[in-house]
């Protein structure tokens, strides 16, 4: 899994890549192939300091993006990570489902040729 941080308009500080870098790694426990991972951080100088987390996940043929607003990064951050697991349990889910209907159909093919016979 490749992970890449960006900071705009300012420059993101070791500690803060780590914990990005371990939070993110937590998301292989939903799905084991996860390609690429994109960590867009962004500060807004206005009166109440918001900090905007987006992180976009490349898994095989799909896509997931998160994007959290706070006033810290690590918030930001982590509410995110929160949004792409819900995200990740839920393709999982589907691919076993729609495994899970692949393999009864096939059983169910598989009967039906046998009843001719």
């Amino acid at each position: 899994m490749n992970i890449s941080i960006t900071a705009r308009k300012f420059k993101a500080h070791d500690t803060l890549k780590e914990y990005i870098s371990g939070e993110v790694a937590s998301l292989e426990k939903y799905i084991d192939n996860i390609h690429n991972v994109d960590v867009i951080l962004s500060y807004l100088n206005s009166k109440e300091n918001i900090k905007t987390a987006e992180i976009i996940v490349q898994v095989p043929g799909q896509t997931l993006t998160a994007i959290e607003q706070t006033d810290d990064f690590k918030k930001s951050v982590s509410a995110s990570v929160e949004k792409l697991s819900r995200q990740l349990q839920k393709v999982k889910s589907k691919k076993i489902n729609h495994k899970a209907v692949e393999a009864e159909d096939f059983t169910q093919i598989d009967l039906d040729t046998d009843t001719n016979d």
